[in-house]
C-alpha cells in the first residue's frame, strides 16, 4: 500500500477541524522558548498551536507532501519523511521537547517511529506521545460481549493499524530510555460513532471529563504520556 498517497489523499479534502481539549492537554505542556519537534503533524493545527499559544520554537515533519504544504502555509518549518521506512533528518538530541500526537497507531513499523523520535531528543528532554486508548470501558464491554467492531473516530477506528494500552506505550517508552513522568486523558465526547447517546448527556459530560483525566486507562478516548529522557 503506497501510504504517502493515501495519505495526500486525506489531508487533500480533511480540514483544520480537530479535537480542542486534546490538542491543549498537549499544548500546555510544551514551554516558551522551547526546540520543538512535532512528528507526522498533518496540517500543522498542533504545531501553530504551540508556537501561537505556549512560544515555543516548533519543527515539525509529515509522510503527506498535502499535510507538509498546509503546515508550511501556517509558518511552521515541515518537511516530509515516511517514518517507517526513513530516519528523522535531524542530528541526535536536536530537540527539547518532541510530540507524536495520534500518529504511532498508523505506523507499520511503530518501534522504528519511537526510536527517531527518542534518538533527536535531548537527555533530559520531554516526549510528549497521545494514542488512542484501546482499554477504553466501551472496548473491554465490547471484547466482553465477544466483538470488535470498527468505529470511526473510536480507538478502533480502521485507520489504525496499531493498539495501545497506556501500560504497553509506557513499556515502549521506558524501553528506550524514557521515564513517564505524567499521565492524562481525553474523553472526547464529540464522537458520536463511538459513545451512547446517554454517555453524552450535557450534565454528564464534568464527571466524564474529570474519570478520563484522573483513570486515564479505563475513561479516556485518547490517553498522553509525558516523559523525561534519561542521560545515557
Amino acid at each position: 500500500m503506497d501510504l504517502v498517497a493515501y495519505y495526500d489523499a486525506y489531508w487533500s479534502q480533511a480540514n483544520d477541524t480537530f479535537d480542542l481539549e486534546r490538542l491543549d492537554l498537549l499544548t500546555r505542556r510544551v514551554g516558551a522558548g522551547e526546540k520543538v519537534l512535532e512528528v507526522d503533524c498533518g496540517p500543522g493545527v498542533l504545531a501553530a498551536k504551540m508556537r501561537d499559544e505556549q512560544g515555543a520554537i516548533v519543527t515539525a515533519t509529515d509522510l503527506s507532501s498535502v499535510a507538509v504544504s498546509r503546515a508550511r502555509a501556517k509558518g511552521i518549518p515541515c518537511t516530509q519523511v515516511v517514518i517507517d521506512s526513513e530516519p528523522l533528518p535531524f542530528e541526535d538530541g536536536a530537540f527539547d521537547t518532541v510530540v507524536s500526537n495520534s500518529a504511532i497507531e498508523h505506523r507499520f513499523l511503530h518501534e522504528h517511529a519511537l526510536d527517531e523520535c527518542i534518538r533527536v531528543l535531548k537527555p533530559g528532554g520531554k516526549f510528549i506521545l497521545c494514542l488512542p486508548n484501546i482499554a477504553h470501558w466501551l472496548c473491554r464491554w465490547w471484547l466482553l460481549r465477544g466483538r470488535f467492531p470498527y468505529i470511526l473516530n473510536s480507538p478502533s477506528d480502521a485507520m489504525h493499524i496499531r493498539f495501545f494500552t497506556i501500560k504497553e506505550a509506557t513499556i515502549l517508552c521506558e524501553e528506550r530510555g524514557v521515564r513517564i513522568i505524567e499521565k492524562d486523558g481525553s474523553v472526547s465526547l464529540w464522537a458520536r460513532e463511538f459513545y451512547p447517546a446517554f454517555v453524552r448527556k450535557r450534565r454528564l459530560r464534568p464527571l466524564w471529563t474529570w474519570l478520563a483525566h484522573v483513570w486515564p486507562s479505563m475513561f479516556s478516548r485518547d490517553f498522553v504520556l509525558v516523559g523525561c529522557k534519561e542521560s545515557p
